[in-house]
Parts: C-alpha cells; sequence; structure tokens
C-alpha cells in the first residue's frame, strides 16, 4: 500500500485552507474531492461575506476565529489578488423594542474585542443609506465582501505551489484505523477497484457529510460522531440596481442571521438566506417563499419594489445542532478528543467558516502537530 503524509477529504473553502497549511509545513498532501471541480457544496452557496466576529459567544471557536480570520483573509486577498471589499454593513434596530437587541449585540462584539463597531442612530444611518427604515443601526465596518471562487483558486495555487495534488471525482469509500496510520480506499466502486493508500495524517473537511465521512472509518469511536442536521438558506435577487452601498443586516433570528441584503462585487444585491430546515439536500427553491422575503425586507427597505425579488440560489448549513437546540460552535476534534492519532474531524463548519477558513487551518495544523 503506498504511504503519504496527509490527506485531506473536501476541497471546499475549508478544506483548501487546511491543505495549504499542511503543504507549506512540507508534507506530501492528497486532496480527495468526490464531485468533478472544487467548492461546489457550501463553499459556492453562500452570501461570500467576510464577517467581522460579533454575532459569537465569546471565547467560542466561532468567535476566536472569525476574528483571527477576518484579519488574515484580508492580507490574503491583498497579496494574492483576490476580489474583495471592505464596504461594511448595518445592522438595523426596526423598532425601539429592538435596540435593547442591537445593543446586546454591540456588546458581544465588542467583548470579542471589535473596538471599531460603531452605534449610529436613526439620522445618522440615514445619513449613511437615505433608503433604510431604522431606528437604530450598529456599523461594523471591518465587514466586506469577496470573491469566493477566486479565493479558492488563490489558496489551491499555493497548495500546489507547495506540491499538494487535487483529486476530482475521487470519493473515500472507506477508512480503517491501523496501528501505522489511516488505511483509506479511494475511487472505484463499493465493492473494490480503486486506491489505496496509507496515510499518517487525515483531515475530515466533508463539509455537508463530514458527519457521514467519519463513520466510514473503521475503529473510530461512534460517540464522537455528531448527528447531522440540514438547514437550506435560499436566496432572491433584486431586480435592477439596489439603493445601498453597505450590507444590510435585520437582528439574528434562530439557526440564521436573518434575511439580508448583501452586494457582489459587480454591485448587484440578493437578499437571504432566509432558515428552512430539510431532511436531506435539496437545492431547488419554491417561488412562493418570495412573499416572506418581501416581508422580511420591507422592515429595513419599506420601498422594495413588488415584482423586484427573483430565485437566485439555495445554500446547505453544516449544522450538528438541529431547530430546537443551541446553536452549536465548530468542532474542530483532534487526537486529544477522540484518541486517533493523525485524524481531525471538522464538524458543523458553517458561517462565519469562509471568514475563518486560514485561522481554522491554523488551528489543523496546529492539532496535527501535538499543539
Amino acid at each position: 500500500m503506498d504511504q503519504i503524509d496527509a490527506v485531506v477529504i473536501g476541497a471546499g473553502v475549508v478544506g483548501l485552507a487546511c491543505a495549504r497549511a499542511l503543504a507549506q509545513q512540507g508534507l506530501e498532501t492528497l486532496i480527495l474531492e468526490r464531485h468533478d471541480a472544487f467548492g461546489t457544496e457550501t463553499s459556492a452557496r453562500n452570501s461570500e461575506v467576510i464577517h467581522a466576529g460579533l454575532y459569537y459567544p465569546t471565547g467560542s471557536q466561532k468567535a476566536q476565529l472569525c476574528v483571527a480570520g477576518n484579519r488574515s483573509l484580508y492580507v490574503f486577498c491583498q497579496s494574492h489578488g483576490v476580489s474583495h471589499r471592505r464596504c461594511g454593513k448595518l445592522i438595523v434596530a426596526t423598532s425601539p423594542d429592538q435596540e435593547v437587541r442591537l445593543l446586546a449585540l454591540q456588546e458581544q462584539g465588542c467583548a470579542n474585542g471589535l473596538t471599531e463597531l460603531r452605534w449610529l442612530n436613526a439620522d445618522q444611518a440615514l445619513a449613511l443609506e437615505p433608503a433604510l427604515h431604522c431606528t437604530a443601526a450598529l456599523l461594523s465596518p471591518t465587514t466586506g465582501i469577496i470573491d469566493s471562487h477566486g479565493l479558492m483558486l488563490a489558496l489551491l495555487g499555493d497548495a500546489e505551489r507547495d506540491g499538494a495534488v487535487l483529486a476530482l471525482r475521487s470519493p473515500l469509500r472507506r477508512g480503517r484505523i491501523t496501528s501505522d496510520g489511516i488505511a483509506l480506499d479511494i475511487g472505484g466502486t463499493a465493492s473494490g477497484h480503486g486506491t489505496q493508500l496509507m496515510a499518517g495524517i487525515v483531515i475530515n473537511a466533508a463539509g455537508l457529510s463530514a458527519p457521514q465521512v467519519a463513520t466510514t472509518f473503521d475503529g473510530f469511536p461512534s460517540t464522537h460522531v455528531p448527528t447531522r442536521y440540514y438547514s437550506k438558506g435560499n436566496y432572491f435577487a433584486l431586480t435592477g440596481r439596489p439603493p445601498f452601498s453597505h450590507l444590510i443586516y435585520p437582528l439574528p433570528e434562530p439557526g440564521g442571521l436573518g434575511v439580508h441584503l448583501t452586494l457582489d462585487l459587480g454591485g448587484q444585491a440578493r437578499f437571504g438566506p432566509d432558515v428552512e430546515w430539510i431532511a436531506e439536500p435539496d437545492y431547488s427553491i419554491d417561488p412562493a417563499r418570495a412573499a416572506g422575503f418581501y416581508r422580511a425586507v420591507r422592515r429595513y427597505w419599506p420601498e422594495l419594489p413588488d415584482e423586484a425579488l427573483t430565485p437566485a440560489f439555495a445554500g446547505i448549513r453544516p449544522k450538528i445542532a438541529g431547530a430546537q437546540d443551541s446553536a452549536a460552535d465548530f468542532l474542530i476534534q483532534g487526537p486529544p478528543t477522540h484518541g486517533v492519532p493523525g485524524l481531525v474531524n471538522l464538524f458543523g463548519i458553517e458561517s462565519p467558516g469562509l471568514t475563518a477558513c486560514l485561522a481554522i487551518a491554523d488551528s489543523v495544523a496546529a492539532l496535527v502537530n501535538g499543539g
């Protein structure tokens, strides 16, 4: 059986960042991707926002890695020519009773180290965005937007420069934990005829499929595999040019950040995602959901025209907590937790996973080095 230093399962933005970090350490690294292109699931179906890190509990993985990732991602984009814009965002209260929640959000952000957050009264907010309706707003100037495909190309380019190899159409069939490493059966059919490798390090960055991948490892304790849940987020695009230059966010809702307005690098606007709990992955969009979008958006943009929204795309959040549960943190699970040398599972890497990708990769590299 051929030997290799490291295998990364999943070529989304986090998997590519992890492969880059391992290759930079001089490790022979193989990236496995079951699809015929990289980054076709969660990494390609999101708001493409560089988050600041104000939403998450202080000390959580999401808070720490988002704040660190925000800083390193801007540096990476500038040094690698990845298209991005530090446009800032406004989180809005649309009634006086919401201002208490908005103040709590500001305090949470400050506790996470975001000293640049600025409270705006209604007049100050409207001076920035005249089409906006709100009673108060929180300005997050370090929030931005990014070309996620360009980011993944740059990460892959760095990884390949340092010797990593991307293998497309190469699903992991099964793994086996041995005293010499982790044996992997790759590609082929369920009955065989694929490639067998022995890896010293395996990073499970399979996104939506990460819990399922963990169950394929013979000898891995099932008690360390969380239940997976699917939270679908639908997006609707705006016909015509938006009257906004900042991202506009309502207050968060259970399971998501509310139906917000985001801009792409061409200046076009889309709204979403909403929260739709589903049993299995499904990327279709029900046009009837537009009615809920109009209601949500008109709370902060009353002049949204009729017939201005069209279905755009849907994404699925890789949740490890259900609709009735408290929001779960990132679960970066390494040998100190499960006892399997060389194996790191990345569970529940939803938003702000894109923002945090470089910081997550640093954490993974530290784990496999005994940190």
